[in-house]
């Protein structure tokens, strides 16, 4: 079966260019473009495409915002940046908006072909210097967290992107269950809210990124 792919770029030779290349591969069909976050969050409801790929710097609607549209009307389409960006930053928003992968449009022909792959084979891709770090901070980390085994899984749910009613659906429990072990989370991290108990997940190795 074919992976659909929607190029989503604001530069209209950048989409042509990678339309070029991914039109070399018989399993990737590209079935459309758009060049705007609201254009592109149309486009997933008329074309269903398996994958996005998307740049982050975008007119009308910027593209951690359109991640999350995305995943609110089509929570199982992959989503996979490709972007001039490189820092860290960057990586952990689209992280908890709940894209699956972060590359770099000076990425190699091939390596963008295995990112598309390993994205759509349910693995995450992200920078390695990222991933590197978080290895760090969890190593270098004396600091002990008692999570309990389903605190965990909701844990890793939410540095997934998924909002509370999404983690209940996955896990088989009830959305008042779900927001029980956040509170209970939020507590045993000492952080405010969810964001912040994804980053300090992410840093310190509670979550890893290959999830």
């Amino acid at each position: 079966m074919r992976t659909r792919v929607l190029i989503v770029d604001d530069h209209e030779l950048v989409r042509e260019g990678i339309c070029k290349i991914l039109e070399l591969y018989d399993d990737i069909q590209v079935v459309g473009e758009a060049g705007d976050g609201l254009e592109t969050v149309n486009k997933v409801r008329e074309l269903e495409p398996d994958l996005v790929l998307l740049d982050l710097n975008m007119p009308r609607m910027d593209g951690i915002t359109t991640i999350r549209k995305i995943k609110d009307i089509a929570p199982d389409v992959k989503i996979l940046i490709l972007t001039i960006h490189d820092g860290e930053e960057y990586v952990y928003e689209v992280i908890r908006a709940g894209a699956e992968g972060f590359i770099q449009k000076d990425v190699k022909i091939d390596e963008l072909k295995e990112s598309i792959d390993r994205v759509m084979n349910s693995e995450r891709v992200f920078p390695c210097a990222v991933e590197d770090m978080v290895s760090e901070a969890a190593a270098s980390s004396s600091q002990i967290y008692e999570l309990s085994i389903r605190e965990q899984e909701v844990l890793s749910l939410m540095a997934q992107g998924m909002s509370n009613r999404k983690i209940a659906q996955t896990l088989y429990i009830s959305e008042k269950t779900v927001k029980n072990h956040v509170s209970n989370i939020l507590k045993k991290l000492s952080v405010a809210d969810r964001t912040q108990a994804v980053i300090e997940s992410l840093k310190m190795g509670l979550v890893r990124l290959s999830e």
